[in-house]
């Protein structure tokens, strides 16, 4: 039976989880619809999920529609948590994106159909709550093709809209074929159709619909109630013919993409891998330890059952990879399943045990979170470090570092994060057995600005200084070196994370077979840090674009606290809109005003922009690492035995 692994993605508050639970009691998976706001729901399985009424980490089920079976992933809706969306995103075959009748598109929203669209993931539109007081039918549509998308193929429509008898009827008539002869683009079908409207049977329209939804183009809008039912049907039949199975050959080379890690009773890591190619068996080994793959279990409703296999397509969670973390790939995998789909966090604060004696445990805590949430980006040097994306995501680790771990915490202020970017060019040469360096190794870098290429290292040194006797081919020196030059760029100057940056070797030299590689992992920070000083760098800060809805009759307001940020604004009717750029580190004083300036109605949404340089005195992040800008302080802690 063929899978489809789809996913459930809205901005906070849309009923998203509460679709889920309906699409599950559909397939006959549970016996009743369970409640975010009673904590009754499946996929919400942790404690303080239920107890907020949010979707922190993604959670996965499965049910049998019509000819296949669909694998369920219900992601975060609130914007703090978008890493947990970014990696569902990797592994969807199609998605169900998820509005409400009320509030309509969101800031959230946005965001991820900007992101669906771009990776052409098929994506159905459900717009949830039309039996809520409130819920529009035609202005939202016209908001949807304003907001996120001109493509869309209204499906149904709504008797008794904004009730609680509200109901939902399906839309076969002139105007839905219409629609689709003109977002298809074939001549054919528009000749036939201007030629008699009548004349297209809808198999015809149908198949046109699926394959304009299969090519990622075209989004059908269904409108119904996860709470009471009314259009889920309809959205069914939806994911069962409009959406693609999971495509993928079990007999070709292995490759599948982790998505999420827990641990299990025992504190052992559990994978959940999507299967991309391939095959995976019981006591595979995998290039992650290495390990031997112990136990493979699929998802059936919202329990796992054991198999001796897992084939292109499915989802499992694979136990006995000792190592594996959150975006590692299995085998080889499509390229575009590694490229970075949203921002990265831009707050940065230090948590502190409210016990001092408990230091040794928050570490050992926040180090198994990092496991399942790389982009908490732990860092550590006298204190403990993670970053952030917002406030609520503060809230949520000091919750869960409480009552899974026993660790009470505190939080410094939080702190926008910056980079660093070089403004010119610097070289710097280690010479083996001179000016005091104590490694076998000579050295010579180039460093200068990449422009926008990010992080480039290149070989530029006659063959035979590549000491082929430790890493066997110029690729893997290359590769060797630049795995710690991004290791040291990741503190620059001023301790900021170095970006844009191009590193030339151009000179290099060993004893053979003496030198080691040790000798040019431990000197490469040396030479590397002394040619950025000689290049120089600028601190940049996050830059994000936003903008703001709101009533007309207070843009006055808006514009005496926001005018030098606003690029662009404009007064439609009854509402005005301005857009703009805002420096990260005024985002959360932003969002406090907005309430108070719009009287409540107004609505804004961000995106990451870009990052700009900021004036001298330039911040400054505390090093973790063995300073290479001192010298003397780094050949002691790097080599204590040395005389200097």
């Amino acid at each position: 039976m063929p899978f489809l692994n789809l996913g459930i993605v809205a901005h906070v508050d849309a009923g998203k989880t509460s679709l889920t639970e309906r699409l599950l009691y559909a397939g006959g998976v549970i016996d009743a619809v369970g409640s975010v706001d009673a904590g009754t729901t499946r996929t919400d399985s942790l404690d303080l999920e239920r107890r907020r009424g949010i979707t922190i980490k993604t959670a996965v089920a499965s049910f049998p529609v019509a000819d296949r079976v669909v694998n369920l992933i219900d992601t975060p809706g609130h914007p703090d948590f978008i890493a947990e969306v970014e990696r569902a995103l990797r592994v969807l075959d199609g998605a169900v994106l998820v509005l409400s009748a009320v509030e309509g598109v969101q800031a959230q929203t946005r965001v991820l159909m900007r992101t669906l669209r771009r990776l052409r993931v098929p994506t159905l539109i459900f717009v949830n709550k039309v039996d809520r007081s409130g819920a529009r039918f035609d202005d939202l549509l016209a908001e949807i093709t304003a907001r996120l998308t001109p493509d869309i193929v209204p499906m149904s429509r709504v008797d008794g809209l904004g009730t609680r008898t509200a109901s939902v009827h399906p839309i076969s008539d002139a105007s839905f074929t219409a629609r689709i002869v003109d977002l298809s683009g074939d001549p054919i079908l528009l000749e036939q159709w201007v030629r008699d409207e009548t004349s297209i049977p809808y198999e015809t329209t149908r198949a046109t619909l699926r394959e304009g939804v299969r090519g990622g183009g075209v989004h059908p809008v269904f409108f119904g109630s996860a709470a009471t039912g009314a259009g889920v049907d309809a959205l069914l039949d939806g994911v069962a013919g409009l959406l693609p199975a999971a495509s993928g050959d079990p007999a070709g080379p292995l490759g599948g993409l982790v998505f999420k890690v827990e641990r299990d009773r025992a504190g052992s890591r559990v994978a959940y891998v999507r299967m991309l190619s391939g095959t995976l068996h019981v006591r595979d080994h995998v290039p992650f330890g290495p390990s031997l793959v112990g136990v493979v279990t699929t998802i059936e409703g919202t329990d796992s059952r054991r198999r001796p296999e897992v084939a292109a397509g499915e989802i499992a969670k694979v136990h006995g990879l000792r190592e594996i973390q959150v975006g590692d790939p299995i085998g080889t995998v499509r390229s575009q399943a590694t490229d970075g789909l949203f921002a990265p966090p831009t707050l940065e604060t230090v948590v502190v045990p409210r016990d001092p004696g408990q230091a040794r445990r928050l570490h050992a805590a926040l180090t198994e979170l990092a496991e399942q949430d790389p982009l908490i980006g732990l860092r550590h040097d006298d204190e403990l470090a993670v970053t952030l994306y917002g406030e609520v995501q503060k809230e949520v680790l000091e919750t869960t570092l409480a009552e899974d771990y026993g660790v009470e915490v505190g939080f410094r202020e939080t702190t926008t994060i910056h980079i660093e970017r070089p403004t010119g060019t610097g070289t710097a040469l280690e010479l083996l057995g001179e000016n005091g360096n104590p490694f076998l190794a000579t050295l010579e870098l180039v460093v200068e600005p990449s422009h926008g290429a990010g992080l480039t290292v290149d070989l530029e040194l006659p063959i035979d200084q590549v000491p082929i006797h430790l890493f066997k081919t110029e690729e893997f020196f290359r590769a060797a070196l630049a795995e710690t030059i991004r290791r040291t760029a990741s503190q620059g100057l001023y301790g900021w994370q170095v970006s844009d940056l191009r590193v030339r070797v151009t000179r290099a030299g060993y004893v053979s077979p003496e030198t080691g590689a040790g000798d040019f992992r431990k000197l490469l920070p040396l030479v590397l840090m002394q040619a950025l000083t000689r290049a120089g760098t600028v601190v940049c800060e996050p830059v994000l674009r936003f903008r703001l809805d709101g009533p007309a009759d207070t843009l006055g307001a808006v514009l005496g606290v926001l005018g030098r940020y606003v690029e662009s604004p404009s007064v439609e009717g009854p509402a005005f809109v301005v857009e703009g750029r805002l420096p990260a580190s005024r985002l959360r004083e932003v969002e406090l005003a907005v309430p108070g300036l719009t009287r409540g109605e107004g609505a804004l949404e961000t995106s990451f922009d870009s990052y700009r340089p900021v004036s001298r005195p330039y911040p400054i992040r505390p090093r973790w690492d063995n300073n290479p800008l001192d010298r003397r302080e780094y050949l002691l802690r790097v080599e204590r035995h040395l005389r200097l």
